[in-house]
């Protein structure tokens, strides 16, 4: 089945002219990293950021997105704009990785990005904030073949309830629970759930420019019965898109939305 939904996908990017990466592989619960939704003000705007950051641009239909390896950015939900950037919601900010810092970036302002430096002017750090708000930091390893990929997810919360979020994201998605420099996170294909000490509640995903994040699974009516049966309440029935995916949301107990998607054989546009 993880062959057939893979090469169903590959095939479709390729059909329309784009070479792109897959996904990573699903692990024992069927689960790898899938997408960032927006919610843009400015759709065009955002597709040049990350298309000036080495993305390839897809469309499928009226849907507009942006590919990297390992994550698909959907620029559009809907007619409606987000209100408020990642800042200041759970999802703080997501981020990519690159080969060299410095030579990446230098690129991405040549073709119109701006880009922020890292903390305490880092050299192998920086940060990209798209026109509405999303904030992306950028981090290096110059051991990386491609010039960029998907990296993490960056959830700020009390810090009394990291502990709780860390065994939630590791058993609800068979995530891997772990540390990097002392703070906690959860290793899922493609991806790495970290989380940050934030000194108060901050607001959740749903209606903000980053509405929500996104998962694919292999198995959805699967995956939907084991999160059921631990508890986890749908935020909307099942459903088919025009595309012939299968998907549902649901809400982690903080407030990030989160879309979790089998995906059809007409292409990686989410409606």
């Amino acid at each position: 089945m993880r062959t057939l939904i893979a090469g169903l996908w590959l095939a479709s990017t390729l059909a329309a002219g784009t070479a792109v990466a897959q996904p990573a592989p699903f692990n024992e619960v069927g689960l790898t990293m899938g997408h960032w939704h927006l919610a843009s003000r400015d759709v065009q705007a955002n597709k040049k950021v990350f298309v000036g950051m080495g993305g390839t641009p897809i469309t499928v239909g009226a849907n507009e997105s942006v590919r990297f390896p390992g994550v698909l950015v959907n620029l559009a939900l809907g007619n409606m704009p987000g209100s408020g950037g990642s800042q200041g919601s759970v999802v703080n900010h997501v981020g990519f990785i690159v080969n060299n810092v410095q030579e990446q970036v230098a690129k991405w302002k040549a073709a119109g990005v701006a880009v922020l430096p890292g903390t305490n002017n880092r050299p192998d750090q920086a940060f990209v904030e798209t026109p509405d708000g999303v904030r992306i930091e950028i981090l290096e390893d110059k051991t990386q073949s491609m010039p960029i990929r998907h990296e993490h997810v960056h959830f700020f919360l009390p810090e009394s309830e990291i502990p709780k979020a860390q065994a939630w994201y590791a058993k609800t998605f068979g995530g891997k629970a772990g540390t990097r420099n002392n703070a906690a996170v959860v290793d899922v294909p493609g991806a790495q759930l970290r989380f940050a000490k934030a000194d108060t509640k901050q607001a959740a995903t749903r209606g903000r420019v980053l509405d929500h994040i996104g998962f694919d699974v292999k198995d959805h009516p699967a995956f939907v019965k084991k999160i059921e049966a631990e508890g986890i309440k749908l935020d909307e029935p099942a459903r088919k898109t025009p595309t012939g995916s299968s998907i549902t949301y649901i809400t982690d107990p903080w407030g990030t939305r989160i879309e979790i998607i089998e995906r059809g054989p007409l292409g990686p546009a989410v409606n």
